[in-house]
């Protein structure tokens, strides 16, 4: 069996979606002849936790530990709330007060390229005989946080095997980087260490067309689409809602805010009493004060149930009983190549996906391609309304349902088998 050293940040008991992409490819990876072995830190500060995940890795795998420095954990003596909120990415765009500017200047400027920069050198120290007492020929890194890769490019460096480097979203061009107040000096660093990574990995993993694009104009390096997936179908033994459930499971950041459809629901719950008694907004997960505020503008407020993160197993539960299943984009040119996590456990939900992003969206060609919902930008308020009352007309009948088609291709074994070729 040929053995892969992973290295990442993200390992359970850490929730949310960034742990669960090399949690279930290590789940499969055996099944095509690869031992993995982990590494991960040993005190990691993570905004979420889910102990369920711990249930999901397989027995016998060889995890490697070292501890890691959090300035996180300093700034969080300031604030410990502020400090969380951009430890996970939501940064609030209005009304900032000083401490959060300061926070934010710290964070893009002085922790290059990401606030996980103090565990490059203990770990390329503790891994160099990791390596050795292993006989491990292929090294894995996946990102974010970006720090992960340099540890595998200093590795790579003094060692000869095959470094992977796994980008689960992009580097410069992620949405959340412009709001760092970067120095020019600090945007100069930051796409100088990007462009040494692709350019130093003997082979690099992207999760949609759009970001291979962009790293193919950085690198000539190899550049696999392995995209994020669902663990496995099993058809719902849950009863639907009563109510007409609209929901999102995950976080809201500030840009994430579909104002378009507002506007649409406020003139729906207006114009029809039917609508306007059965519909339940959910949202699940950590919703941003900016959204909230749009919510309360557009008189919302009575129809939204709100609950703050929840586990794996009962996020599944909710997609699987909810009428709708909402999934937003930020609207820019550089979020058009995300793709959430959660899309792919909603297309093996078999319930029918509202996406509201930005125009020439990636997920939008893929869910007209699995048949699972339908797309719209943040201009199309008028299609969205037509598509919510042809969705609730069918909710009245019991008739709503999707026929999804050629979704396996995104099972996380699928995936597994694809990834294999590589190492």
């Amino acid at each position: 069996m040929k053995k892969a050293l992973i290295i990442t940040y993200y390992w359970p008991p850490a929730g949310g979606p960034g742990v669960q992409r090399w949690l279930k490819f290590v789940k499969y990876l055996r099944d095509f002849e690869v031992e993995p072995v982990v590494y991960v830190p040993e005190n990691p500060e993570y905004p979420i936790m889910d102990f369920t995940f711990e249930n999901e890795i397989p027995e016998g795998i060889k995890i490697y530990k070292q501890k890691i420095f959090e300035p996180y954990q300093l700034a969080s003596i300031f604030s410990k709330k502020k400090t969380k909120s951009i430890s996970s990415g939501i940064i609030q765009t209005k009304d900032q007060s000083l401490l959060e500017k300061v926070l934010l200047w710290i964070r893009g400027n002085l922790f290059i390229p990401d606030a996980r920069k103090f565990w490059i050198k203990p770990s390329v120290r503790y891994l160099q005989q990791v390596i050795e007492e292993q006989g491990i020929e292929t090294i894995i890194t996946t990102g974010p946080p970006h720090s992960v890769h340099l540890i595998g490019m200093k590795l790579k460096a003094n060692n000869s095997i095959q470094w992977i480097a796994d980008f689960r979203d992009p580097w410069t061009s992620i949405g959340y980087h412009k709001k760092l107040k970067l120095t020019k000096s600090s945007q100069k660093r930051h796409l100088q260490l990007e462009s040494e990574v692709l350019n130093r990995a003997d082979s690099i993993i992207v999760t949609s067309n759009t970001t291979k694009k962009e790293f193919s104009n950085i690198t000539d390096q190899p550049i696999t689409v392995i995209t994020n997936g669902f663990d496995s179908r099993k058809f719902s033994s849950y009863k639907l809602d009563d109510a007409f459930t609209i929901s999102h499971i995950g976080s809201l950041l500030s840009g994430r805010n579909p104002i378009v459809l507002w506007q649409a629901l406020k003139e729906l719950t207006e114009e029809n009493a039917d609508f306007r008694k059965n519909l339940v907004l959910e949202l699940i997960g950590v919703v941003s004060k900016d959204v909230l505020e749009s919510i309360q503008s557009h008189q919302l407020e009575p129809y939204v149930r709100m609950e703050g993160y929840v586990s794996h197993e009962k996020a599944i539960e909710r997609q699987q009983r909810s009428q709708v299943l909402l999934l937003v984009e930020i609207d820019s040119e550089e979020t058009k190549g995300i793709i959430p996590g959660k899309f792919f456990e909603y297309i093996a939900a078999d319930r029918p996906i509202l996406g509201v992003g930005p125009e020439g969206w990636e997920v939008a060609q893929m869910i007209s391609e699995t048949c699972t919902g339908s797309a719209f930008t943040y201009m199309e308020a008028q299609a969205i309304k037509t598509q919510l009352l042809e969705w609730f007309i069918a909710y009245q009948k019991k008739e709503l349902y999707v026929k999804s088609q050629h979704i396996e291709q995104y099972s996380r074994r699928e995936l597994t088998g694809k990834l294999a070729q590589l190492i």
